[in-house]
């Protein structure tokens, strides 16, 4: 991988993280695309993911500050019971999930089911449930979701969203809680692999760390573009024509190409 494949990766990445398109699915996408080899494409992923990580910290930042002032919060809890699952996935499934980011095999059928996710989450309408409405079941649900989300094409953003409005809490708390969600998950992978790096899972020699740092600034502005349209659209329901026009689109491409 060269620089600039870097860089264009990090737009992808950022673009496609907060917008329910699965950006996990789309790096794979170009990686295969464009023959891009890398020495740990979950590790680069793992700093791409980081750098549209600080936009949301930016933009969330009054809740954040909120949160982290009053600890014992109920929103707190509830953040910490969705991140369980998640941890406990990347946990049992590392090995398989680090296949599955050497191929192309499933993920079309990945996309699919990202596609179908999103039409459904944009005909459900008329929900009242705040963040202070929520209970913990509806906590377990999206936090599975997430989990499930660790594989490549399903879209963390799409899959959770779908999960919260299914439990009735209304769109602008959904996509608050869905973003909030992402932040102790992408802190959790990247400690999870500093620790692999440690214990000599990863060679770190073999990193290229001006690719990683081009990236992830790469990452990181795109990102701040994405969650502001990201906003925008869920509170219009138009998620569907991303399902429409480019989620399935897209699905079809692959299972021509791949």
């Amino acid at each position: 991988m060269n620089l600039l494949e870097a860089i264009f990766l990090g737009i992808i990445q950022g673009l496609a993280e907060f917008l329910p398109v699965s950006s996990s699915g789309h790096l794979m996408v170009f990686h295969h695309l464009l023959r891009i080899e890398s020495n740990d494409n979950l590790t680069f992923i793992v700093v791409l993911n980081l750098g549209t990580l600080i936009p949301l910290l930016y933009i969330f930042r009054k809740d954040i500050l909120e949160l982290v002032r009053r600890p014992f919060q109920k929103t707190v809890l509830l953040l910490i019971i969705a991140t369980i699952p998640i941890v406990i996935a990347t946990l049992t499934f590392e090995n398989f999930v680090e296949t599955l980011f050497q191929s192309t095999q499933f993920l079309a059928f990945g996309f699919l089911a990202t596609g179908i996710i999103l039409i459904l989450t944009d005909k459900i309408k008329g929900n009242k449930k705040t963040l202070k409405d929520m209970t913990y079941t509806d906590s377990i649900t999206v936090g599975l979701t997430q989990a499930l989300a660790i594989f490549p094409g399903l879209s963390r953003s799409g899959s959770t969203l779908s999960a919260l409005l299914l439990r009735g809490i209304t769109r602008e708390d959904a996509v608050k809680f869905s973003f909030l969600m992402s932040i102790p998950a992408a802190f959790g992978a990247l400690g999870f692999r500093i620790l692999r790096m440690f214990t000599g899972h990863i060679d770190v020699s073999q990193l290229n760390f001006l690719n990683l740092f081009a990236g992830f600034i790469a990452a990181m502005i795109s990102g701040y573009l994405s969650i502001n349209l990201m906003m925008k659209l869920i509170k219009t329901a138009k998620l569907k024509y991303f399902a429409l026009f480019y989620v399935f689109g897209l699905t079809a491409l692959i299972f021509v190409l791949f």
